[in-house]
């Protein structure tokens, strides 16, 4: 296993402590590991005995028919008599009323419990009902571009950073797909099956969707607009054009089990001068850029929007609250905020022209305060301070500690 620090030494620190700790995110993003290495570090840094760590998964056929009931008592029957056990339960979504079990468990013995999750109704009312004040979540990614870099080292020689970024915006960060030196088909081929799964198990099966075409054009429009902004009219009004009807709650619908299921994020528009978020023209990014190109193919025009994706998902692998910036007329890529921070980001992959830079320099230059403010490119000299503004290639910013 490759460790993965940016999340294990975070739920370490939760270790022996009352909250469950609850690991969500898209399908495998790694979820599953990072409990296999818990499990491993309870063993070899607190010595913890195998007899007291137990773990499910019950995405198994294994566990198919089971109950809330039968649940509880399995694991009621498997807890060590006399010392704390450590309850590892994956994909715990599967069992109709967790919750009530999860809640029990940790009422009423001494557990230290750990779930994971691909599907953010987990995060619902329910758990707040029974667990309120009494949980503590972590949001799993796929392969951040540091992480990439450290899976490909494992069986191959790995290049210059900016040389790297190129083979990351193609290939994604799903960590099943850098566990060996794979093909580009082969990696889509993995995700094609990530993607399918999910659609299948969490959205279709899960919410009966009955009329899958539409799903998926729905799917379609809105991985090939990435960092683009729409609605759901715009999207109602594309399929009409297809002669495909559909209605903007039915849109509206699909976005939202698709968000649930962690395919995409969706990324809400802040007007910097209302100070308030606004409600429509939002833009969605995907759970990883692979995805695009396994479902559509990989296409040279597509770089730009991928790259604005990267960034997105390292600004919230890192703690930020990211929103699109609205600035009179014009937009800047993402305003980040965490606690009392504040980042603006500009993400462009070229800047061959004067007209382009001062688009990108002036929007940031009519914002007065005095947060820190970024032009990210992947021009080859890149660098330095633009009136307060830095200017980074992205594959510099992704592996900075500064922000």
């Amino acid at each position: 296993m490759i460790y993965r620090p940016l999340y294990l030494d975070k739920i370490m620190a939760y270790v022996d402590t009352p909250f469950v700790k609850i690991l969500t995110g898209v399908r495998r993003c790694g979820k599953s590991t990072i409990l296999k290495m818990i499990m491993e570090k309870l063993k070899m840094e607190k010595s913890i005995p195998e007899s007291c760590i137990v773990s499910c998964r019950y995405d198994s056929m294994e566990y198919e028919d089971m109950t809330a009931k039968q649940m509880y008592t399995q694991l009621k029957e498997r807890l060590s008599p006399g010392r704390r056990t450590y309850l590892f339960l994956d994909e715990v979504q599967e069992i109709k009323g967790w919750e009530r079990v999860v809640n029990s468990l940790a009422s009423d013995f001494d557990v230290d419990l750990y779930i994971t999750g691909s599907n953010s109704r987990m995060m619902s009312s329910e758990i707040s009902t029974y667990l309120t004040g009494r949980y503590v979540s972590f949001r799993i990614f796929t392969l951040s571009f540091s992480e990439y870099l450290m899976f490909r080292a494992k069986y191959t020689a790995v290049g210059d950073s900016r040389t790297e970024l190129a083979n990351y915006v193609r290939l994604g960060g799903f960590p099943a797909a850098h566990l060996q030196a794979y093909s580009q088909d082969e990696i889509y081929t993995i995700v094609r099956d990530i993607y399918n799964s999910t659609i299948f198990s969490d959205i279709v099966r899960r919410n009966q969707v009955r009329k899958i075409d539409q799903l998926e054009r729905v799917v379609k429009y809105t991985f090939h607009n990435v960092g683009n902004t729409f609605s759901a009219n715009s999207i109602a009004d594309y399929l009409k054009s297809e002669r495909r009807a559909l209605d903007n709650e039915t849109v509206y619908s699909y976005l939202e089990k698709l968000e649930k299921a962690y395919l995409l994020h969706r990324c809400s528009r802040y007007d910097l001068q209302g100070k308030e978020l606004l409600k429509t023209q939002e833009k969605f990014y995907l759970a990883d850029v692979s995805l695009r190109h396994s479902v559509l193919g990989y296409n040279a025009d597509s770089v730009a929007s991928s790259l604005e994706n990267i960034v997105y998902l390292e600004l919230c692998r890192r703690g930020y609250t990211v929103n699109v910036g609205k600035a009179g007329d014009g937009e800047i890529d993402f305003v980040a905020l965490r606690q009392n921070e504040k980042l603006y980001v500009q993400v462009t992959q070229e800047i061959k022209s004067e007209k382009t830079e001062k688009r990108e320099y002036d929007r940031l230059l009519e914002i007065r305060d005095n947060y820190p403010k970024y032009v990210l490119t992947t021009d080859a000299f890149t660098g330095g301070n633009y009136e307060g503004i830095k200017t980074m290639h992205i594959a510099d910013f992704l592996l900075s500690s500064d922000y």
